[in-house]
């Protein structure tokens, strides 16, 4: 009776030991339902039964697991997703903000609505500055391509408008009044965010912030589109932006300095520019400049 029993134990741990064995096995491999193609999926998993060595080998193939980063890094210059998500987000708010102050603005103290078109003209500018770089030019795309900090110079110009703006409305309201001359304001801010916008999107790639020194193999000259009506759209549209901001703002007095500096500044830009593409182009460049203009002042 004593064997009988200990013999059916037996043959129920051996039992046991094949059903843990199919069971890790089961673990260790098992097969998905066919694909479409036919082919099936071979799924590996840890078990039990896998020696060291084959589980280091299956492990080395595996993609390592990226560390958790518990730190915000946050306008560091980096073209990180936070920062351009942060900068968008942060144009999107100013732009909205300046187009809602500007129309509630004649329902308030604060009867100056030329403030906000600017701060909503000025949060566009930079967004589609980057807009354009990211289509197009993917591989120069950096954080700076937002234009945001383009200069001490470019932030000290618009340091100044403010400064001016302020100093007169509190001063002179009656200067701020908004009027005719803020309208015209208005329509070359306006015209000039076209052009510019425009040619970027005309030069695709070719466009650049920085001026090329080399010639790439892909560089085309452009001159249809825009660009058959003027050689240089997108600083013909900065250009006479500019110009219109301080039309609209009213200010006097940057108005005579931003046309003296725009002109010094892209003439002689224009310059170099035309000297490099010359280098490219031959003869191309020189019958295209012949017959195209710039519509830009003192610059034929």
């Amino acid at each position: 009776m004593t064997d009988n029993i200990d013999h059916l134990r037996a043959v129920m741990g051996s039992d046991d030991d094949d059903n843990d064995m199919q069971f890790e096995t089961r673990q260790t491999v098992s097969e998905q339902p066919a694909t479409t193609s036919g082919n099936r999926i071979r799924l590996v998993r840890p078990s039990s039964t896998m020696d060291r060595g084959t589980w280091s080998e299956f492990s080395s193939h595996q993609e390592p697991e990226r560390p958790c980063q518990d730190t915000i890094r946050l306008f560091d210059g980096e073209n990180t997703p936070q920062n351009i998500s942060s900068y968008g987000f942060l144009l999107g708010i100013a732009c909205g903000g300046g187009l809602v102050f500007a129309f509630l603005s004649n329902s308030s103290s604060w009867h100056v609505p030329q403030f906000g078109l600017f701060l909503a003209a000025l949060a566009l500018f930079h967004f589609l500055e980057y807009l354009a770089t990211a289509l197009f030019n993917p591989d120069k795309l950096t954080l700076d391509s937002f234009l945001i900090n383009h200069s001490a110079h470019y932030h000290a110009a618009h340091a100044v408008a403010f400064l001016e703006f302020m100093i007169e409305y509190y001063f002179f309201p009656s200067w701020k009044t908004f009027g005719m001359l803020n309208y015209l304001g208005l329509a070359l801010v306006i015209v000039g965010q076209a052009c510019r916008t425009v040619a970027m999107f005309s030069a695709r790639h070719n466009f650049s912030h920085h001026i090329a020194d080399y010639k790439a193999k892909d560089h085309v000259l452009v001159t249809h589109g825009i660009y058959s009506i003027m050689r240089h759209p997108s600083y013909f549209g900065f250009y006479w932006w500019a110009v219109g901001v301080q039309f609209l703002l009213m200010n006097p007095i940057c108005l005579i300095l931003f046309i003296y500096w725009l002109q010094r500044f892209f003439a002689e830009r224009i310059t170099y520019e035309e000297y490099t593409l010359l280098r490219f182009f031959g003869n191309d460049w020189t019958v295209y400049k012949a017959k195209t203009p710039t519509w830009m002042p003192l610059i034929p």
